[in-house]
Order: C-alpha cells, then sequence, then structure tokens
C-alpha cells in the first residue's frame, strides 16, 4: 500500500456556511521518507497538494467541488499560502522512539515556508504501517490564516495532517 498524507482544513468566519471544510492529500510521487533505526527524516512536495473534496462532518464529499473550483483552490495554497515558488519542500527530520510493541514517541523539526519549529506527536504500529494525526497551527510557521472577502470567510489557524506510512524499518 503506498504511502498516504491526508491534510484537514477548517473554515470559520461570518460566511462560513458558503465556504468548506477541506481533504488534501499529497500525491504519493511527492511523499519521501527514510528511517534508520530512531532516526527519521521525511520530505513532501507541497506541489503535489490534490483536493479530495469537502467533509462535511466525517464523510468527504468527493463531488462537491468541480475541476474549476480545485484548481482555484491549488493555486491559492501554492500561491498565497504556502508560497511554492520559493517553498516547495515541507521537511521533518527527527527521532522516533518505541513505547511498547505499537507507540512511536515521535520528537523533531518541521520545516514549511523556510521555517523550523519543533513538532512532536505519537504514532501507531499497525501490522507494517505507521499512522498518526497530528494538528497544526500554521501561524507558528509564519503562516496567516487565509481570507476572503475581508474577512467573513477564513480558515482557521488550525490543520490536521493524518499519516499512513509503510514502515521504512
Amino acid at each position: 500500500m503506498a504511502d498516504r498524507i491526508h491534510v484537514f482544513t477548517y473554515k470559520e468566519g461570518l460566511l462560513s456556511r458558503v465556504a468548506h471544510d477541506l481533504r488534501l492529500h499529497v500525491e504519493p510521487r511527492g511523499i519521501h521518507v527514510q528511517r534508520s533505526g530512531d532516526e527519521v527524516s521525511a520530505e513532501l512536495d507541497a506541489r503535489e497538494l490534490a483536493v479530495d473534496g469537502v467533509m462535511r462532518g466525517s464523510q468527504l464529499d468527493g463531488g462537491a467541488l468541480d475541476g474549476r473550483d480545485r484548481g482555484k483552490i491549488l493555486d491559492t495554497i501554492r500561491r498565497e499560502i504556502l508560497d511554492t515558488q520559493r517553498f516547495a519542500k515541507i521537511r521533518f527530520t527527527g527521532k522516533a522512539v518505541a513505547r511498547g510493541d505499537r507507540e512511536l514517541a515521535v520528537d523533531g523539526e518541521l520545516e514549511l515556508v523556510g521555517a523550523w519549529r519543533p513538532l512532536s506527536f505519537v504514532a501507531t504500529r499497525e501490522g507494517r504501517r505507521i499512522r498518526a494525526r497530528v494538528t497544526l497551527r500554521p501561524s507558528l510557521w509564519g503562516i496567516q490564516p487565509y481570507k476572503a472577502l475581508a474577512g467573513a470567510i477564513r480558515l482557521q489557524d488550525r490543520v490536521t495532517v493524518e499519516l499512513d506510512l509503510d514502515d521504512p524499518e
């Protein structure tokens, strides 16, 4: 099974009813993970983000957006939020230390838009897969929440990243 990384964004604001919570993913060709002992590193190509669709509660509605809307969303992410022209890569480097049979305590640093910040989370081993759910505050990396219509629609300063990776060890 290929590595999968999903990214969830959350809306807020006066006109949030006309906006959408979104699920995106990184195309597998843009995911590179290495592990040697406790050392782990990962590199994602931010230009390989794709829009899966709209989240309605915990359900994905993959048909809620047409190709034009998906293109506009990706263009906004690439140009205005992540500036992938200058910062194409998202990197993580750190250690993953086993805590019992199934858990890994992961501590390291994440680079977004050229800024490195500490990041710690717990991952779970499930067979040959490693899974984790991490909540990030983009403003810690200098990424201000996206706003439209003079702030009546905006994204929360919260992004959830779900990892489902082949254990490279």
